[in-house]
């Protein structure tokens, strides 16, 4: 089909988007359908961005057990405030994420707690490859932002150890098909999530990443993480809501 002319190339997409195969995520059973505000698949070597409200809860799903998660979090009105992949590991003692663990912002405050990880399979040491930095770009462009704001993300899916001997980065892999994370934004956040092969990964499945969202607010109540650590950052990230 030739796209020389605009009515061929017309054409040409029309038949492109019949090809196409669309598959939206299935509500789950512990989810009010009235609450879901997002429910989308994003392929192998694909990204998707969402500007979250505080209170929104987020599912990430690694359907096939080859999903690699690389994200980014940026506060949404001030956006040179975002995740610091550093202080998310120096502030909780602790460089393996999972639940309970805060995503903290370079201010010391809680962009997102994760509330559910039935992987920990994670890592926040490497970072993306080269494909996975350019997805996340085309994320951040579409908020005014550029290169420089493409900073260390976090991993999800694909895990890495540190071997206490040699100090040597370990590539562990994925947990299972069906392995799931859920995130709780405490602060009103800019997503951008990739969906890429993690760099230690000499064989990388390339799946699709389920992502749903919904309206949880009540549950900023009720978390159980009682580290001092933890509650001097909820503090900090409180005191900016109560100057709302």
């Amino acid at each position: 089909m030739s796209t020389a002319s605009t009515g061929g190339a017309r054409s040409h997409a029309r038949a492109q988007a019949h090809q196409a195969e669309l598959r939206v995520p299935a509500v789950p059973g512990d989810v009010d359908p009235s609450t879901l505000f997002w429910a989308e698949t994003i392929p192998a070597d694909g990204y998707a961005t969402k500007v979250l409200a505080r209170g929104s809860r987020i599912r990430l799903i690694d359907v096939d057990g080859g999903a690699c998660a690389h994200l980014l979090l940026y506060r949404t009105e001030a956006p040179w405030e975002r995740l610091n992949i550093a202080d998310t590991m120096k502030v909780p003692w602790q460089a393996y994420l999972g639940a309970g663990h805060p995503l903290l912002s370079d201010q010391g405050r809680v962009l997102a707690t994760v509330v559910a990880d039935s992987s920990g399979h994670h890592d926040m040491l490497c970072g993306p490859d080269d494909t996975g930095r350019r997805l996340l770009l085309l994320g951040v462009i579409k908020h005014g932002m550029d290169i420089r704001d493409v900073a260390p993300s976090v991993s999800l899916f694909r895990g890495v150890r540190v071997d206490p001997s040699s100090g040597a980065l370990e590539f562990t892999g994925s947990a299972a098909p069906g392995a799931a994370v859920d995130l709780l934004i405490h602060l009103p956040v800019v997503l951008v999530v990739a969906n890429a092969a993690h760099p230690l990964d000499p064989d990388p499945p390339a799946t699709a990443l389920d992502v749903l969202g919904w309206k949880a607010g009540e549950q900023l109540s009720t978390l159980s993480n009682h580290d001092p650590e933890y509650l001097r950052a909820l503090q900090n990230t409180e005191a900016v809501v109560a100057a709302w």
